[in-house]
């Protein structure tokens, strides 16, 4: 009998050091929230279609499944059965989007930091996201998942105007960790497009709210004021980062998301006179944005444009502490050159200027615009040769994160 209580007593003290494991290794460490960017988010379908635009793709499904990152779905001829399930419609009365017909898609996991740190349910290595980062809080600091470690996912394919939903649940996601971990004011950590969603997000807390609940944000490769890769998007596609993919054929689902027009080249960031687009007969800054888009028909890009404008006009400090982390001396294309002979609707030469690799060196470096705007400090670091998805598993950078997140 001695021996059955002996041997519970250790079962609840290992569940209790599983449940509280931070709590004894001294002072509390701040819980995290992962905010991802733009792709960044698990994404389940569920289908009831009369109609595909193959005979190979499936018209039902029983239940969701995931649609992704998930690599099945991406080889040849699939791939059209995935864009179509995936791609948005755009209305320009009511200024919103909706899914395919008989098409549901729903972004699992909510709170969940699993679902951020991989695309890809199974795990397979080409849908790691926040992966690294998640495993060196684990490993190396004691944080416990779904406890002091959690995650925001949003549907990354929809613009700021359309997720109002997320910014309420990220508040009462925020609060629910906080009361979970002893009241201990948590750290946000973002990457990429995530970067401006919790700006948003920090924005429209009182300053109370964000003193009590929020102990810092650190960003990651944060588009603090867009990018000229988005125009490049709306004219070819992007690939991401493949060899197998073709830009063009992802094309059809990338122009279709609003978040594309958010991120294209802020007017605090490149000025009227900045040539965007050179052609042997005209030439289309910020100001012509329309026409272009019009040229290479892909109309609705301005609306997207019109419609999330407002969401870069407020650049106030966001009232945290924040630690912008970004790769630089990478190259990234800072304008589109139509050489003579070229039509518009072809492919233009891209000509890179700094960054890394998918934004510009500019809007890399937009948190220090608020370095006069607010008393909470602002630490910026880049690090050189470091692309946009490397740096969630830079060894530098997991160290930097490693070391703030251990001195609190």
């Amino acid at each position: 009998m001695k021996i059955f209580i002996f041997t519970i007593i250790i079962i609840l003290l290992f569940i209790i050091d599983n449940v509280q494991l931070w709590h004894f290794k001294g002072k509390q460490k701040s819980p995290v929230i992962f905010v991802p960017g733009d792709g960044g988010s698990q994404v389940e379908a569920k289908i009831n279609k009369t109609t595909v635009p193959h005979y190979l793709c499936e018209k039902t499904s029983t239940d969701y499944f995931n649609i992704w990152l998930n690599l099945e779905l991406l080889v040849p001829i699939i791939i059209d059965c995935f864009i179509d399930n995936m791609k948005l419609t755009y209305n320009n009365v009511t200024r919103t989007t909706k899914n395919t017909a008989g098409v549901d898609i729903k972004i699992p996991g909510w709170g969940d930091p699993f679902v951020v740190e991989y695309l890809d349910p199974s795990k397979a290595s080409p849908g790691s996201y926040f992966r690294y980062i998640g495993d060196m809080l684990v490993n190396d600091l004691g944080y416990v998942r779904n406890l002091s470690l959690r995650g925001a996912p949003y549907d990354f394919r929809k613009a700021p105007n359309e997720n109002a939903e997320f910014f309420i649940k990220l508040k009462a996601l925020v609060e629910e960790t906080y009361s979970m971990n002893n009241n201990e004011p948590v750290t946000l950590i973002a990457h990429s497009m995530g970067g401006p969603m919790c700006l948003l997000f920090l924005q429209q807390q009182t300053t109370a709210w964000k003193n009590k609940y929020i102990n810092s944000l650190i960003t990651l490769a944060a588009v603090w004021g867009g990018s000229v890769k988005a125009i490049k998007v709306f004219a070819i596609g992007d690939d991401l980062g493949t060899y197998v993919l073709r830009e063009r054929t992802l094309k059809d689902q990338q122009i279709t998301s609003p978040s594309l027009g958010w991120l294209l080249p802020s007017k605090y960031f490149w000025k009227n006179t900045e040539v965007l687009v050179e052609t042997a007969t005209k030439n289309y800054t910020l100001l012509d944005l329309q026409d272009y888009f019009i040229n290479i028909n892909v109309p609705n890009a301005w609306e997207f444009r019109k419609d999330t404008e407002k969401y870069q006009a407020d650049y106030s400090a966001p009232g945290v502490e924040i630690h912008c982390l970004h790769g630089i001396a990478v190259n990234t294309v800072e304008k589109l050159y139509y050489k003579p002979g070229v039509t518009i609707d072809g492919y233009p030469q891209l000509i890179n200027g700094d960054g890394d690799g998918t934004v510009n060196k500019r809007s890399l470096e937009g948190c220090l615009h608020w370095k006069d705007q607010q008393k909470q400090k602002i630490y910026h670091q880049p690090f050189p040769n470091t692309n946009h998805m490397e740096i969630l598993r830079n060894p530098n950078v997991l160290q930097y994160i490693k070391s703030v997140l251990s001195a609190n």
